[in-house]
This record gives structure tokens, C-alpha cells and sequence, in this order.
């Protein structure tokens, strides 16, 4: 029985990286359908916190509807979360909601924050301060979302277009040299 090698934790996710790279390259459908799927993907991965998943409710419709490459919007997805970057942008995206939408509502007198237990006994008031302060972290993702998904598709299609290429001529070298020896054993 043949023992398997164990990789750690950084090797795993490097590995992840790269087979979901070359599974989003061999994807079907263009580089403009490939390159807008993930995208897509990725760019609504920077909204599931802030919408706590409530985005993926609208993510295989709004990929059809953009024409986007599905596998290639599920690996932009999948990227995006083992990026974690979601989870680090949350406090610059919470400045640019802030920024953007400045409003300093007082909900409740105390200025106490969010308990749980609260909510369970009925004071609906902590939830209001605590949707208001999400509204912020809402806005700065979406605009995130948009400017990293913006970058990622000129990204992506410079890749694909890239390995196209690759693929291509290594293709063409494959034939010529397949195509001669042939032609060489049968004369």
C-alpha cells in the first residue's frame, strides 16, 4: 500500500489555487464568457457577509442573465473565498459605506450594542442599530465587489487568452512533428 503524502495548511490552499486556475482555464465558452462568469463570482463573494448569503439567492439568475460562464462564476466564488479577502476588506468597506452614506442615527438612548439576549426578550431596538451599522459595510462591499470584479475580468481574460495561445502551439508543434514522422514511416 502506497503512503500518501500529507501537505500543511498553505500547500493545500496553494494547490486549491491551482487547480481551480487550471479547471477556470479549460473551462468552455470564450474568454469573454469565462472571464465575465468569474467575475461575477468573484465580485458577489465580496457581498455574502454583508448580505449573510443571502446573495447566492440571486447568483446562477444574475450569471445567466449576464451570459457569464457558471463553472467559471463558481470558481471565481470559490477563489474569492479562500482569498478571505471579504473577511479583510470588512473595515475598509464599513469607512467607504461610511463615507458614502454618513448618517449617525441615535437608535436607542443607552447607545448599548447588540446582545442577543436582548433580542430573545423582545427589544427590537439593538436590532435596528445594528442593520443601520451593516447598511455601511453593505454599501462599501458592493463597491468593492464591483471594482474588484471589474479587475479581475481583464485579469482572467488576459490568462485564458494567454494559455489559449499556449495550448494552441503546443497543438501545432504536436501535429508538425506527428505529421512528419508519419509521413516519414510510410514512404
Amino acid at each position: 500500500m502506497k503512503k500518501r503524502k500529507k501537505h500543511n495548511f498553505l500547500q493545500r490552499i496553494g494547490r486549491a489555487f491551482k487547480l481551480n486556475f487550471i479547471k477556470l482555464l479549460r473551462s468552455p465558452g470564450g474568454a469573454k464568457k469565462v472571464s465575465l462568469g468569474f467575475a461575477l463570482g468573484f465580485g458577489l463573494e465580496m457581498l455574502v457577509i454583508s448580505t449573510a448569503s443571502l446573495v447566492y439567492i440571486i447568483f446562477i439568475p444574475l450569471v445567466r442573465l449576464a451570459k457569464g460562464s457558471l463553472p467559471a462564476a463558481i470558481i471565481g466564488n470559490v477563489i474569492g473565498k479562500l482569498t478571505f479577502l471579504p473577511v479583510i476588506l470588512l473595515p475598509i468597506a464599513k469607512a467607504i459605506g461610511k463615507a458614502i452614506y454618513p448618517v449617525n442615527v441615535k437608535i436607542n438612548s443607552q447607545g448599548a450594542s447588540f446582545s442577543f439576549q436582548k433580542l430573545l426578550q423582545g427589544d427590537l431596538s439593538s436590532l435596528s442599530s445594528l442593520l443601520h451599522g451593516s447598511i455601511n459595510v453593505l454599501i462599501g462591499m458592493s463597491i468593492l465587489g464591483t471594482i474588484l470584479g471589474f479587475i479581475s475580468y481583464f485579469i482572467v481574460h488576459y490568462f485564458y487568452e494567454k494559455e489559449k495561445a499556449k495550448r494552441m502551439k503546443k497543438n501545432r508543434e504536436k501535429h508538425a512533428l506527428g505529421g512528419n514522422s508519419a509521413n516519414k514511416n510510410f514512404v
